[in-house]
């Protein structure tokens, strides 16, 4: 009840409330007496304190099936809703009205679609405009969507039958069911709801101690915060909601405050699942998501990169570059080793030769039977060889062959005798050495035996 000699129109404002229009479009209603109904439904916005912290519209449209033009959460002004019910179209079949108040219950009073929590006390309303009789049973589905708490108000047109508003509608009866006889006149029904809407806003008055927001609630009025805010017990002051406090989020590992609400983020080294909230190790080693030139190695949320076989890690720790087999430490070759792309061979100084185990060299008899092209006589010289003739022969010009010496007087037989023992002496020292050199190349593969077996143990 307003009371103008009282209160301003300003101060006269409609209480908030969660209000649901149910608007009958079955065959029954021609379409231009349907343009009749927006456009009842436009004005009475107009007559409302629409807002989101006000009084929140849906409407909804039946004949025989039901559909939600707009929910409870979908427009916050008066321009987009009337944009909104302009395109509404009629269904053009049945009266469903039982169905049409089930769906309401089911579909829009819900918090998800924008109907405020028990707690706030907003009054849930029903505006239901018919013109014909229910085809279902709306008695029992009115009943129990009053004792949900839902104020359910009847409009019939023409044709309605009023038994079925009463039976619908909330106590008392005569405040909640109304009767035009065309569509040409409904708009008259404005000015009556808005009558019946209308409570001294507390909240406009500037009477309140709200800290932040006010919430007119009939002739009293209930404080609330801005987003991101939450009433402190004392029911009037507000305190910023630490939405990141344990127990407040749902953040597997990190999270971050956003304006009033949150995100969820990952340590390093892993990556938000799909559900926003759960977080997985990445595969660091996957292409792309690292930088090493050859081999990624995953370690604990990281890496560190390394390189094949016959390369080496460069001090970017990144990078490789070919590796020096025959560097010092690298190789196992006794003598000489050498580099063949990314492996290596061993090979011996001149004089010596590999062995079987293709590492270690031995000494060579180059003046052994058969490895010298010499005719007479073979002198070793340090890996090499000379040769060289018996006493009365001399060398030729090709270093190898012997002719016999010319002397001016003949040799006597004495002398003879003489030559032919020297050489005979020289040819028993020359075997005698190479047996020598035999020894001593077996005593240097024992003593190499002897060392590698020390260096094992």
């Amino acid at each position: 009840m307003c009371f103008p000699s009282l209160l301003t129109d300003s101060a006269c404002k409609n209480q908030p409330l969660d209000l649901v229009f149910i608007i009958d479009s079955s065959r029954s209603v021609r379409p231009e007496e349907f343009e009749k109904v927006k456009v009842f439904l436009s004005k009475m916005i107009d007559t409302l304190d629409v807002g989101e912290r006000t009084t929140r519209v849906a409407v909804m449209n039946y004949a025989s099936t039901v559909k939600v033009e707009f929910p409870l959460r979908t427009y916050f002004d008066k321009a987009s809703m009337k944009e909104a019910i302009s395109h509404i179209q009629p269904l053009s079949a049945g009266t469903m009205t039982g169905l049409a108040i089930q769906t309401a219950m089911d579909e829009v009073f819900t918090e998800e679609m924008g109907t405020r929590p028990a707690s706030f006390n907003i009054p849930k309303v029903v505006i239901v405009v018919t013109d014909g009789r229910p085809q279902d049973q709306v008695q029992d589905v009115a009943a129990s969507a009053r004792a949900a708490g839902i104020e359910i108000y009847a409009v019939g047109v023409d044709r309605a039958d009023m038994q079925s508003l009463r039976v619908m509608a909330s106590e008392p009866l005569d405040e909640h069911v109304f009767y035009v006889e065309t569509y040409g006149v409904i708009e008259k029904l404005t000015s009556k709801f808005r009558e019946t809407f209308c409570a001294a806003n507390t909240c406009a008055l500037g009477t309140h101690d709200c800290e932040q927001v006010c919430v007119s609630n009939g002739g009293s009025y209930l404080c609330d915060c801005f987003e991101g805010y939450t009433l402190n017990p004392d029911k009037r002051t507000c305190s910023v909601v630490d939405v990141c406090a344990p127990g407040k989020h749902e953040c597997d590992q990190i999270c971050v405050s956003n304006n009033g609400s949150y995100v969820c983020e990952c340590y390093e080294g892993y990556t938000l699942n799909p559900d926003k909230k759960t977080c997985s190790a990445m595969d660091l080693c996957a292409s792309g998501r690292h930088d090493c030139a050859q081999v990624c190695r995953r370690t604990d949320g990281s890496y560190s990169c390394d390189c094949f076989e016959g390369f080496t890690l460069n001090p970017d720790k990144k990078t490789c570059s070919a590796a020096d087999m025959c560097a010092p430490g690298r190789h196992d070759c006794e003598q000489v080793c050498v580099r063949d792309d990314l492996f290596y061979t061993c090979d011996c100084y001149q004089g010596y030769t590999l062995n079987p185990d293709k590492k270690t060299c031995s000494r060579i008899d180059v003046c052994a039977p058969g490895t010298h092209d010499c005719e007479q006589v073979c002198v070793s010289n340090e890996g090499s060889y000379t040769c060289d003739c018996y006493e009365g022969f001399t060398l030729n010009p090709d270093e190898k062959t012997c002719s016999r010496a010319s002397t001016s007087s003949l040799v006597t037989t004495e002398e003879a005798c003489k030559c032919e023992a020297i050489a005979a002496l020289q040819d028993s020292v020359t075997s005698r050495l190479q047996a020598l050199s035999t020894k001593l190349d077996e005593v240097s593969e024992k003593l190499q035996a002897y060392q590698e077996r020390q260096q094992v143990v």
